[in-house]
């Protein structure tokens, strides 16, 4: 995996293509998305949590508040952003497009 530390440059063409998340801190970026039914996002983050484990070896920041999840990604190796981190955001996006489809 890449853990070079992303240019501000780089962060900004990058947080375009990635719709619906924005820069937290400087270091992070997040997004909350929004279930039906507490069950939607806790299926949600159970199929996030397989794929950061078993295929990324990278983890988000989570926290659920009923119908709501709001992920949180940094490179903690790198001290700050990677291409890792927009990696994970848009596979979790395909995850979450993927169930409302259902």
């Amino acid at each position: 995996m890449n853990w070079v530390k992303m240019t501000e440059e780089e962060i900004a063409v990058k947080l375009e293509q990635a719709v619906g998340w924005s820069r937290e801190d400087g270091k992070w970026i997040v997004k909350t998305f929004r279930f039906a039914a507490y069950m939607d996002g806790i299926q949600f983050v159970q199929e996030i949590a397989r794929i950061s484990e078993q295929e990324l070896n990278h983890h988000p920041l989570i926290a659920i508040d009923y119908k709501l999840v709001r992920l949180r990604l940094t490179s903690w190796r790198a001290g700050g952003l990677t291409d890792l981190d927009f990696e994970a955001a848009s596979r979790y996006d395909a995850v979450f497009d993927r169930n409302q489809d259902l």
